[in-house]
């Protein structure tokens, strides 16, 4: 039962990526013939690999992590905080400071990570970076041989879809629908490359990243049937 959960055990966190060089023509001409195979399902026709690769990002083989946004909650006594922190830039560095945090404060069996289409997407794509940089996984993202009820991860969609395995709902649609004030950001996901490779604006990307935390851990106490965090309960680390 999602109310019987102690949300100081749950670590929100969401991820911002990019493709792994900023153009197509970086890339070596077997990575080049590997994109196109990989990509072609989803351009189909449309497109030529190299009028796709912007898009890159979404797949770990292809694409980088710049920036892991975290939230947790904090109580003394009946006061409620959520404190928000980031990891962001070189990212082999990211990848380690994000584990050391897991390793040090979030490695027992009651810790969970929770994140929006966090089991599809940010919790596979974060294990698969690691590997690829040679960074060992940390307990909570080595999935070998757990059963599914083993596995410490909540994911605020497949809440959401209650065993309907065919629905999406974007983290802003499930914001709206549950009343959830949506904040004032001047960006979107798909504006994420142009940001960092166009206007090397990385503190508008982790600012972006940092807000859909908090929206996620708003989501979650909405369906648990608690109270929303205020704006001064949030707390930037």
């Amino acid at each position: 039962m999602l109310y019987k959960l102690d949300l100081a055990n749950i670590l929100f966190l969401d991820i911002e990526t990019v493709p792994e060089n900023k153009v197509f023509s970086e890339l070596s001409e077997e990575k080049r013939i590997l994109w196109e195979q990989k990509s072609k399902y989803q351009r189909k026709e449309e497109f030529s690999p190299e009028e796709y690769y912007d898009r890159a990002g979404i797949w770990a083989e292809f694409g980088k992590i710049i920036c892991i946004s975290v939230g947790y909650f904090t109580e003394k006594g009946t006061q409620r905080n959520f404190r928000v922190t980031s990891f962001y830039g070189d990212e082999p560095k990211l990848l380690k400071d994000f584990k050391n945090l897991l390793q040090e404060h979030f490695n027992q069996a009651k810790h969970l990570l929770c994140g929006h289409n966090g089991k599809e997407f940010d919790f596979p794509y974060i294990a698969r970076r690691m590997l690829i940089n040679n960074i060992k996984l940390p307990y909570k993202l080595d999935l070998f041989g757990k059963k599914p009820w083993e596995i410490p991860h909540l994911d605020t969609m497949e809440l959401w879809k209650f065993g309907d395995y065919k629905h999406y709902t974007s983290l802003k649609l499930m914001a709206n629908v549950l009343g959830i004030p949506s904040p004032k950001d001047d960006m979107d996901g798909s504006m994420v490359r142009d940001v960092f490779y166009e206007e090397n604006d990385l503190d508008r990307i982790v600012v972006y990243c940092e807000l859909d935390v908090v929206t996620t851990a708003q989501v979650l106490l909405r369906l648990r049937g608690d109270d929303l965090l205020n704006e001064n309960q949030i707390k930037k680390i």
